[in-house]
């Protein structure tokens, strides 16, 4: 760029002085001819006019080349001035480069430590996981070393032991989950058949806390929640059934029947009692006194049967979860509202009553057993005999 730039100064400059020569060239030739067509003269008058001729070329070449010297000299400075203007945007091309390349390799700096830290984190990471698999492998080895070694160690009548465990657990799960003593009781006289199969003098303890179990289970007393539930359920359905009662009033004053006496002198009081017993016959007078009950209206009515039929499904959920105070609340609460807005004269309704205060009486709570003592003492013999066998493999392989 900078010698297409210098060529493009010089040529203009070179061009002028090819000119200034032709120009000078034309007027030595002008002279020239004009000197020839002259007609001749005299040797003296030529030798002076040839000295006159050297001295105009001579004084035109000195101003040529002082024309020279300074066309050279001002496109010196030209191209100095040129130079120094290139080589400042030149530097300052190199600065902005400079500061770019400074730029780009912090850049680049920051991305590798980046980069750096996500591959340390990622290696982190992957080793972790590969620790966890590596240890639970190890664990699975160790567990079916041990599976194996009991495997191989197992004596023919084992799996009565395992099958005994079995039972007891499941016995466990049927009392504490279910409150079902008698199917407890049975699984665990199950039990208690196979480890006597086994006929080992050792297991008498187990079989000793295997009776106690037993005989804790048998004391629990046994409640029949599906006939008191049957029971309640009939009971509901009746309640639609139940006569309404009419209104209640109190009794009346009891009033004594006067009679006309035979003395003359009672005349007055003989004239009133005939009076109201002639009007009686009319109309009559009674006088109660105390809180009358009114009769209910038909929504009140179907209100207050749905509402004992609700007292009685709150009861059947008490029986299976156990909730004595529930139960006898919502079954005393029946029974009251039964006796108070039902006819009592009717044997329904009477039968009805004393279907309710003989349920509210029943007891549906049942202590049971905290735990079982057999299955701790089960599985403690298990572990015993499963470490002494891999012990005794372990002795034998080495």
């Amino acid at each position: 760029m900078t010698s297409k730039n210098k060529n493009e100064t010089i040529a203009p400059d070179q061009e002028k002085n090819k000119a200034e020569e032709t120009q000078a060239n034309q007027a030595a030739s002008t002279d020239a001819k004009e000197t020839t067509a002259k007609e001749p003269e005299s040797p003296a008058t030529a030798t002076s006019t040839s000295v006159e001729f050297e001295e105009k070329h001579g004084k035109r070449g000195v101003k040529l080349g002082a024309v020279a010297l300074v066309i050279s000299i001002l496109f010196g400075g030209g191209l100095t001035i040129y130079t120094q203007q290139k080589n400042a945007e030149y530097q300052a091309q190199i600065n902005a480069l400079q500061t770019q390349l400074q730029q780009t390799q912090s850049s680049i700096q920051s991305d590798l430590e980046t980069s750096q830290q996500k591959a340390i984190a990622k290696a982190t990471e992957i080793t972790h996981r590969a620790e966890t698999v590596l240890e639970q492998q190890q664990k699975s080895i160790e567990s079916l070393q041990l599976a194996m070694a009991d495997v191989k160690g197992r004596r023919p009548n084992d799996w009565l032991l395992a099958e005994a465990d079995y039972l007891v657990k499941l016995a466990g799960r049927k009392l504490f989950l279910e409150h079902d003593a008698v199917s407890a009781t049975q699984l665990m006289e199950s039990a208690d058949q196979r480890i006597a199969a086994l006929n080992d003098p050792s297991l008498v303890p187990l079989r000793k806390s295997m009776a106690n179990d037993i005989t804790k289970l048998k004391t629990v007393p046994l409640i029949d929640r599906e006939g008191l539930v049957l029971r309640i359920t009939a009971l509901q359905q009746q309640v639609d059934k139940l006569p309404l009662a009419n209104a209640l009033l109190p009794e009346a004053d009891k009033v004594e029947k006067q009679v006309v006496s035979q003395d003359v002198t009672d005349w007055q009081d003989n004239l009133m009692t005939s009076l109201k017993d002639f009007s009686e016959n009319f109309i009559t007078f009674r006088t109660r006194d105390g809180n009358v009950i009114p009769l209910l209206s038909p929504q009140q009515h179907f209100y207050l049967k749905e509402n004992i039929k609700a007292k009685l499904e709150t009861a059947i959920k008490a029986v299976y979860v156990e909730q004595q105070e529930i139960y006898s609340t919502a079954l005393t609460t029946a029974d009251k509202w039964s006796s108070t807005f039902f006819n009592q004269d009717s044997n329904e309704v009477k039968e009805f009553n004393s279907a309710l205060e003989l349920l509210s009486k029943q007891t549906i709570q049942v202590e049971y057993p905290v735990k079982l003592e057999t299955q701790q003492e089960l599985s403690d013999v298990i572990r015993d005999r499963l470490r002494r066998e891999v012990t005794t493999l372990i002795a034998e392989d080495k």
